[in-house]
């Protein structure tokens, strides 16, 4: 019974020994990867692509935009001319302006829902492909200067790993055709 329990120990202190060297040789593995981060909602805000791309949906859906301005305009005339005359003008003709208006309102309504339905396909489009560009940009930055792991989204990253910068300039760089990708002096 005691050599059986002598073994259990010495097998436990074994497979203790076992698990500490490796995490002793994890340990020291990860001390020499080069790790970095990079701050995607920075890349989405401050980047000449993501910019670019607001530029692109502004001028694109500012037809529409004004349109439904003008509709707004003429919906609230109607509705303060109905406000104002309105004890005024005959029932038939009071009724007859605010079937209009309902109608119109509901018009405005369902335009409205399709602009803003557009709009956000649209951005989100846009905002992909500016997403797809940076993955592209940080992956060339990995390859180049030998990073084993580049992380997008953290809790929190130290500035001494965060390559937002880097990947700033080279997305620049890329959206005008020079410069590039080498590590930073």
């Amino acid at each position: 019974m005691g050599t059986g329990k002598h073994s259990k120990h010495r097998a436990l202190a074994l497979a203790l020994s076992m698990v500490l060297g490796l995490g002793a040789a994890m340990s020291a593995s990860a001390q020499e990867a080069r790790i970095a981060a990079v701050n995607s909602d920075r890349i989405l805000r401050e980047s000449t692509a993501a910019k670019a791309a607001q530029s692109k949906l502004e001028q694109e859906f500012s037809k529409r935009d004004k349109a439904l301005q003008d509709m707004a305009q003429r919906l609230k005339a109607m509705s303060d001319n109905i406000d104002k005359n309105g004890s005024s003008m005959s029932p038939t003709d009071r009724a007859a302006r605010q079937r209009d208006l309902a109608q119109l309102d509901a018009d405005f309504q369902r335009k409205q829902r399709e602009f803003r339905e557009d709009l956000n396909q649209r951005r989100n489009e846009e905002l992909a492909a500016v997403l797809d560009r940076a993955n592209k940009v940080i992956k060339q930055i990995a390859e180049q200067q030998h990073y084993d792991l580049i992380v997008q989204e953290a809790v929190y990253v130290s500035p001494r790993i965060d390559i937002t910068d880097q990947v700033l300039k080279a997305l620049a760089a890329g959206a005008t055709g020079t410069g590039s990708l080498t590590s930073p002096n």
